[in-house]
């Protein structure tokens, strides 16, 4: 059997890289998936492509929505149930950079990362849990990075971002436990994605020698992951990090 048969799951930055993977892994395990982005043409061709390998029975929506937006989220989020029914799995995968030393890091920049990437989880959070409560089920797993658990120069409202996602993750899943709701963070190191083909062979050979592994991850990885714990595989795990690093770090 499947391991999210007849679920629903929302994925946040769900058009591309490692948002992406996770719907497509979760269409492969049996749930209908709403991805959640900004770019109305990669969203459906993205919505598309998934719709195109899930079974029948199974159904891919994109959400143009900017989930630094309370009032957006909310309304999406109606939306959603409105098209689904339910949602049993909710992935906060969107995020960006804005990298630069603080001295000049403008108070724009800092706003935008801290925005998306942290206040994000806010608003889709509030909107699942009355809803889970009630059905006393839900899976939520949040995308930090190892940036929040060891920093990174040039970085510090990523990393704070990233950071605070863990400490509201798991304040969470303290007020959530009772309630039969799991909530996780993973936590990626370096992945093969856009971002990371940006690079030179040089930094590429900087961040190799940080990773005993010796290789990148694949947005599979991560991918895998997130099945773990948004599947009953998890339902005994909650407040925890998991990280997908290659070793890079090491509690």
């Amino acid at each position: 059997m499947k391991l999210l048969a007849d679920q629903v799951a929302i994925v946040t930055g769900g058009t591309r890289g490692i948002g992406k993977g996770i719907a497509a892994c979760f269409i492969e395990q049996g749930a209908s998936v709403a991805i959640f982005g900004t770019n109305p043409e990669r969203g459906n061709e993205a919505a598309k492509e998934l719709q195109a390998s899930a079974p029948e029975g199974q159904k891919v929506t994109f959400y143009q929505v900017d989930v630094g937006d309370a009032k957006q989220v909310a309304s999406t989020l109606e939306q959603v149930y409105n098209d689904f029914g339910h949602v049993d799995v909710l992935v906060n995968n969107a995020g960006i950079t804005r990298d630069s030393l603080l001295m000049r890091l403008t108070e724009e920049d800092w706003e935008q990362v801290i925005n998306i990437n942290l206040k994000s989880i806010y608003n889709t959070c509030r909107g699942v849990i009355r809803p889970m409560i009630k059905a006393r089920r839900g899976k939520i797993i949040n995308i930090t990075s190892v940036v929040g658990l060891m920093g990174n120069a040039g970085q510090t409202n990523y990393a704070a971002s990233k950071s605070g996602m863990i400490g509201f993750t798991k304040s969470l899943a303290k007020e959530m436990g009772g309630r039969n709701i799991c909530v996780n963070c993973v936590a990626p190191g370096f992945i093969e994605t856009d971002m990371t083909d940006a690079l030179n062979e040089k930094q590429k050979e900087a961040i190799l020698n940080q990773i005993p592994m010796q290789k990148l991850g694949k947005p599979q990885d991560i991918a895998n992951a997130v099945l773990f714990l948004a599947s009953p595989l998890a339902d005994y795990v909650t407040g925890q990090v998991l990280t997908v690093d290659g070793g890079m770090v090491m509690a």
